[in-house]
């Protein structure tokens, strides 16, 4: 029998590429986003709607009548300094990035609690380490997924539930991109310029990709991580040791 893998925000970037990982790799995959993917069976999910992933999980645990691994992947990236965030713009970002990982994980423990076993692997940020300027709102709720994962790995280590976060640094994914559009349209840089910038700032000298995430996040999933819970993992090519 297939495990079940239900990752959110799997349509592109970091969560498309764990997607097809996990589908290479037997599992069955459901990818929960607001927008269609290729890969597993799709699911319409608002992220940033508590009842939306609630009731795309229980759909999910209500045909398989199992679930293995939960990616919480989904997010929005802003780039702001506290003053420069609005109000709206901060519920958003805290709506999908946060809420909608503590809406999927509430919804899937029960399920893993009764099986004795789960692994959840929370999709955080190197920014959940360090700060970085203009990320006010991004730092803080990655430093809330940090949380997240800490306390729920201890609250439900009796169930053979393990609950890690992986802490990725900069990887070119749609997200990377539209980030970097966005400055170089209000600032007038040069893109290509901005990007050799960016890998430069890599002591490894180029930019994650986002199948080198997915491959980290199976690792934690399976069974030769069976030890590891409540940690950050960091995949960031040396950035934060800097």
């Amino acid at each position: 029998m297939k495990q079940v893998a239900i990752v959110t925000g799997g349509s592109n970037g970091i969560g498309l590429a764990i997607a097809e990982l996990f589908t290479s790799e037997n599992y069955r995959v459901y990818n929960l986003d607001i927008q269609a993917g290729d890969v597993g069976e799709y699911i319409y999910c608002d992220m940033s709607n508590f009842s939306s992933v609630q009731q795309a999980i229980s759909q999910v645990i209500s045909r398989e009548k199992r679930l293995d691994v939960l990616i919480c992947n989904a997010g929005i990236h802003l780039s702001a300094s506290i003053e420069n965030t609005s109000e709206a713009q901060f519920d958003q970002l805290f709506s999908i990035n946060v809420k909608g990982a503590y809406a999927a994980i509430q919804a899937s423990l029960k399920t893993m609690k009764e099986q004795r076993k789960g692994a959840i692997v929370i999709i955080s940020s190197d920014q959940a380490l360090i700060g970085k300027t203009n990320s006010f709102a991004y730092n803080l709720s990655k430093h809330a997924l940090a949380s997240i994962c800490k306390t729920t790995a201890l609250d439900y280590a009796a169930y053979n539930i393990r609950v890690n976060a992986l802490c990725p640094g900069t990887i070119e994914t749609p997200l990377y991109h539209k980030a970097i559009d966005s400055y170089c349209l209000s600032s007038g840089a040069n893109k290509d310029e901005v990007h050799r910038a960016e890998q430069a700032l890599q002591p490894l000298g180029r930019l994650g990709q986002p199948a080198e995430v997915a491959q980290y996040a199976l690792f934690l999933a399976g069974d030769k991580a069976s030890f590891i819970t409540g940690s950050l993992q960091i995949i960031d090519g040396g950035y934060t040791t800097a």
